[in-house]
């Protein structure tokens, strides 16, 4: 029996920090020492990075589309100063850099904005961002340097012309400003640049730094937002996890991480970083993955993402923020390459062209597993978050011995003392934690009772991360004592309050009502005197039961692990509806859009509409509670025709550089040996809707893209075959087909790569082959309802 006593917390700490809307605006929001509060409720912001200038403008809106689709709420983004002010003194915010309408597309999109304006700002970006031109200005750059605050001053005033009328309290989406990024030793810069930004015209109600490296921020003066990443390529190639990533998969009230940054820090942080009394818990870095370095190149699954985000919000998270959530390119069009390299000084070659990141969406906005199984929690925090953000971590009697720890079961409870989310993390990379056998929880509250769930013990599986509801509100004065399943969402369905729970494979699934509530469905009941406790032996669509009081009825639907990653609620067509399938699904006006490789595919809904109409929209059938919809495409790609011309390759020197000494990345002139192939787009492949990706599997270390003799994308081989978006390359493609130039690995080259796909790796030693090329087709289905569909 595992025991935790939750009290009332003590209020939280209010009026100190100079910063939040306006009283009486719109969504008005504002900040204590526990929470944000948005329209003066609790609120956790689910905040995800995308970076506009690295992404065409032109596919903005779909992109952000599909972000919203993922449960996020705010759009962080960089403004990179040597992107803007390549040329001293030209200031360029036009196409693909034009922050304007970029934020105001949010806005259109009900999206708020996170903007991060430097002037360094990093983002694995030549110079952090600096413009080259700044190290000949004669200045002492990220100080209070007159100089330097000289050419700042004018850069901010120019950010914050082209944001004007933007800010939230002037009924626009940005709600945050980052100063600066990991500066940890200059707190009055930092309050200087606030003013500096402010005294130009920029307005946020959170003014925000970064906080980890235990950062000295002024006090009350910024909010300090933390960060954590499952892997690390800045880390040594040495076989193995990195070490100091093992604290994110554990609960624990300590917010910061020295790691973060470390590869740019000239020393060991000394100080105590922010009082943790005197903020709510923030990020702005949680990983939404991890890129890859020339010498280290890490394997991130979508598990590894989900269960350091649940720790971090087990620890008492109230922002969740995302670093990357969608991927990118470098820019190609400076007169120098703008990526983090040896050659800019930085301890890590990073590629040329792609920050992919493995993020939930990927560089062409490919959706990853993570994608869907983040949204599972930020389903619950757009259900939960206004209860959970009152709620503080407690942590039971018996914790974890310290980061090699691997037997005692990882889990914490955030309560209000009347009431709580019990959560339970059983997983982290690389070293698999054991099942746990005959586990019960014990959660003493602050009046006294105590709860005891599950009824009988259970197995926790080995990977299982989970958080169970106590005390949960389902609507009509009934309230659930606890469950065995994770909340997910609630909405009224035909008028009848619907709560869905999403089991855990290999955990049963039960829960306490009080002895008065009748149940109704396919459910086991066994009634007390004090209480009624119900097993759902099979959940799924039909795992649907009515609950019945004398003061009404309410619904629960009890969806498998599998399902639940499939589930969205949207607004559409009037009304909340559930949407159920496995690929993405995007609302986008009265038109409900699916985005999937495969040319066929389910919707399913909740409840029906009238019907769906749409290319390839077959008649509607029964799954369950929900009503399901087959879409089919007849659009299909031949086999691109791929023809080699030169099968040998010659294997670059092995090479080091950087303050490190790590491997280097083969150079540009070493691609003029490489084993190349051309593919030949055929015209069909780009006369539809929505992207086509270039999927190709080869062997070899590294590989690069050209089109009519210009780099176009590259990849450092890590395990997953790489895809090209050729929506972007355009008829250039179709004209001049796409060239593949790959190079073998150097047998000195000191390279890590995950476990899984050594051998992989390994057989690139003195071999560069192209084994397949195929065009991928992203299908978009668009469907309408019915006329009698629309409330």
């Amino acid at each position: 029996m595992l025991l935790l006593r939750a009290q009332k917390p003590s209020p939280p700490l209010a009026g100190h920090l100079p910063m939040g809307g306006p009283e009486g605006t719109p969504g008005a929001v504002s900040v204590n020492s526990r929470h944000v509060s948005r329209d003066g409720k609790p609120w956790i912001p689910v905040m995800g990075e995308f970076h506009f200038s690295r992404y065409p403008a032109g596919e903005w809106r779909e992109e952000l589309l599909k972000i919203r689709a993922g449960g996020i709420d705010v759009v962080a983004t960089y403004l990179f100063w040597n992107q803007h002010e390549e040329q001293r003194g030209v200031l360029r915010f036009d196409g693909d850099l034009d922050v304007r309408r970029f934020v105001a597309l949010c806005a259109e999109l009900g999206l708020l904005v996170a903007v991060r304006i430097g002037p360094w700002s990093h983002g694995e970006c030549r110079g952090g961002g600096f413009p080259d031109w700044l190290e000949e200005a004669g200045c002492v750059p990220r100080t209070d340097d007159p100089a330097y605050l000289a050419l700042v001053g004018p850069y901010y005033a120019r950010i914050a012309r082209e944001l004007r009328g933007l800010s939230h309290g002037e009924g626009g989406p940005i709600v945050a400003v980052q100063v600066e990024n990991e500066l940890y030793d200059q707190p009055a810069h930092l309050a200087t640049l606030r003013r500096t930004a402010e005294g130009a015209g920029l307005r946020a109600p959170l003014w925000t730094a970064t906080g980890w490296g235990a950062a000295d921020i002024p006090e009350d003066v910024l909010l300090p937002l933390y960060g954590g990443y499952p892997e690390a390529f800045w880390e040594d190639a040495h076989e193995g996890w990195a070490r100091d990533m093992r604290r994110h998969y554990f609960f624990t009230p300590i917010r910061d991480d020295h790691a973060i940054g470390a590869d740019l820090r000239s020393h060991a942080p000394t100080g105590t970083g922010p009082d943790d009394r005197r903020y709510p818990y923030a990020t702005c870095e949680v990983g939404g993955g991890m890129a890859i370095a020339y010498h280290r190149r890490p394997l991130v699954p979508a598990a590894d993402l989900t269960s350091l985000a649940l720790a971090k919000l087990g620890s008492g998270s109230v922002w969740q923020g995302y670093y990357l959530y969608h991927g990118c390119s470098q820019r190609l069009d400076h007169a120098v390459p703008n990526q983090e390299s040896h050659d800019t000084g930085y301890p890590n070659d990073l590629p040329a062209v792609t920050y992919d990141f493995q993020a939930p969406l990927g560089e062409y906005g490919q959706v990853r597993p993570s994608f869907h199984g983040l949204r599972l929690q930020h389903l619950f925090l757009r259900d939960s978050g206004a209860d959970l953000a009152r709620m503080p971590l407690v942590l039971p009697e018996t914790e974890p011995a310290g980061l090699d720890d691997r037997t005692t079961l990882r889990w914490a409870v955030r309560s209000d003392g009347d009431r709580g989310f019990l959560f339970v993390n059983n997983h982290q990379p690389h070293e698999p934690l054991p099942r746990h056998d005959r586990v019960r929880f014990r959660v003493r509250l602050d009046d006294g009772r105590t709860v005891t769930l599950p009824e009988q013990p259970v197995t926790v599986p080995s990977g299982a991360h989970f958080v169970w509801p106590i005390g949960h509100d389902l609507g009509r004065g009934i309230v659930l004592d606890w469950a065995s399943a994770q909340p997910v969402t609630r909405l009224d369905v035909d008028g009848v309050p619907t709560t869905v729970l999403a089991a855990t494979a290999g955990i049963p699934v039960t829960f306490s009502l009080p002895a008065a509530v009748g149940v109704e469905g396919p459910a086991q009941v066994d009634r007390g005197p004090d209480r009624t406790l119900v097993s759902v032996p099979a959940p799924g669509t039909d795992a649907a039961l009515t609950l019945r009081t004398p003061a009404g009825r309410v619904r629960l639907l009890v969806l498998d692990e599998e399902q639940a990653r499939a589930v969205d609620k949207v607004r559409i067509w009037g009304e909340d509806r559930l949407v159920l399938s496995r690929r993405l699904v995007v609302a986008d006006g009265a038109e409900l859009h699916v985005h999937t490789t495969e040319p066929h595919t389910c919707l399913a809904l909740l409840p029906a509409p009238h019907g769906l109409t749409g290319d390839g929209v077959g008649g509607p059938r029964p799954d369950g509670v929900f009503t399901r919809w087959t879409l089919r495409t007849d659009r299909e790609l031949p086999e691109p025709v791929v023809t080699c011309s030169r099968a040998e390759a010659a294997v670059p020197p092995a090479r080091t550089g950087g303050s490190q000494g790590r491997a280097s990345a083969p150079r540009d002139e070493d691609f003029d040996a490489a084993a190349g192939y051309r593919v030949a787009v055929p015209p069909e492949a780009l006369s539809g809707e929505g992207e086509v990706l270039l999927r190709l599997a080869y062997t070899g270390d590294v590989a690069r893209a050209y089109v009519g003799g210009r780099l176009v994308a590259d990849h450092f081989w890590y395990g997953p075959d790489w895809e090209i978006g050729l929506r972007r390359l355009g008829e250039e493609a179709v004209e001049h087909g796409v060239e593949i130039r790959i190079l073998p690995l150097a047998r000195d080259s000191k390279v890590y790569v995950d476990a899984s796909v050594r051998d992989g790796l390994a057989a690139a030693h003195d071999t560069a082959v192209l084994h397949t090329a195929r065009l991928v087709p992203v299908h978009r289905f668009a469907v309408r309802a019915g006329a009698a569909g629309h409330a």
